[in-house]
């Protein structure tokens, strides 16, 4: 099925998506019907942590697992060398364990020799894990190209008690990835844009997404809390589950529009550009908000959100203070150059977006 042929749409998901407290000491169970012989790509730190559980749980189901620790960046040589070092043996499947290099590791292995791949996330940063993307970089750390898997992971694997664990920055980070999806959806659909399938977004889609939203405006608050304390709640549960699945099928199955647009501009301009990606698109999102035109009561509210989780709300907390209106105007005309400007209900140029910008900086001022 061509997407570029047909005039429906494509829904795409992982055929399993497993998450809990303990959960990694399940992965054998997930990885047995995949066949005997696993390449295991994960995070030397996660290797060091983690190593002899991941054996463990493999050697009670029967999976041999070949492992390698993958600390680089996610290029095509070191691709090409992670398959060499099979010495000419050809796994039943890849699975990625960690940050997210390891996850692209494993995908772009998985893509190349045609295997299902396996996402074990032990941090909830960004959405990833449940997605077909893999993101390709040099060695300058230059994002050079976005590969997709012919087909969505076929399993995630979410430890909550790893993410609990973990530095609180990473869960925030993956919030302010996955607040933007609703309205990313939603100017999708209204415009005349397309998912990464190629395809409209269908009404499926753009409900998870949704959902994802007020999933995060209910529990984000006590989730945050959770994590801070390292404990596992229901809070953190649920949002876990928006960060990492719900905000991946609403992404892939809804698109993408000016939020994630605006990190063209982002990753060019002093101190921005150093910020994390989920900071990036929190931000980023007040201002596709002020560029649709919402009004100030209503960005204000989400203002709100993100000064109590945390989550920056204007360009001097993104490490970009006292911004000129040339550096907004830098911004702005990067962003046009953009795919997914397409993805909203008006069209904007340069001159809306950096107008949008300052709308911000002004309503962030007093809020």
């Amino acid at each position: 099925m061509t997407p570029g042929d047909m005039q429906g749409f494509i829904f795409g998901a992982p055929h399993r998506y497993c998450q809990g407290p303990g959960m990694i000491d399940r992965l054998g169970e997930v990885l047995a019907p995949l066949g005997a012989s696993t390449l295991v790509v994960v995070d030397g730190f996660v290797l060091d942590l983690l190593g002899a559980r991941i054996a463990v749980s493999c050697a009670k189901t029967g999976v041999t697992p070949a492992i390698r620790a993958f600390d680089g960046e996610i290029t095509y040589p070191a691709i090409d060398a992670l398959i060499a070092g099979l010495e000419g043996q050809r796994p039943d499947a890849a699975v990625g364990i960690g940050g997210g290099k390891a996850l692209d590791a494993a995908k772009a292995v998985a893509l190349k020799l045609g295997l299902p791949v396996v996402t074990v996330p032990t941090i909830a940063s960004n959405d990833s894990p449940t997605s077909a993307a893999i993101a390709m970089y040099d060695d300058a750390h230059t994002m050079i190209a976005v590969d997709r898997l012919h087909r969505s992971p076929e399993a995630v694997v979410v430890d909550t008690a790893l993410i609990a664990a973990a530095p609180v920055r990473f869960l925030l980070a993956g919030i302010g990835d996955a607040l933007s999806k609703k309205f990313e959806a939603d100017g999708c659909l209204a415009g005349t844009g397309v998912t990464p399938f190629g395809t409209r977004p269908g009404l499926t889609g753009v409900a998870i997404a949704d959902a994802c939203y007020r999933t995060l405006r209910r529990h984000g608050a006590a989730g945050v809390a959770a994590a801070r304390a390292g404990k596992v709640t229901a809070d953190l549960e649920a949002v876990v589950e928006a960060t990492l699945l719900m905000s991946g099928l609403g992404f892939e199955n809804g698109g993408l529009s000016l939020a994630h647009s605006l990190t063209r501009g982002l990753v060019k301009v002093r101190g921005a550009r150093d910020a994390p990606h989920g900071d990036q698109i929190a931000w980023a999102l007040l201002v596709q908000l002020a560029a649709e035109g919402r009004d100030d009561a209503f960005i204000r509210d989400v203002i709100g959100f993100h000064r109590e989780l945390g989550l920056p709300f204007t360009l001097a907390a993104l490490g970009m203070p006292d911004a000129t209106a040339a550096e907004i105007a830098e911004i702005a005309d990067w962003t046009m150059t953009a795919p997914h400007l397409r993805n909203l209900a008006a069209p904007v140029d340069a001159a809306v977006i950096a107008a949008a910008i300052k709308r911000l900086e002004t309503l962030a001022g007093h809020a």
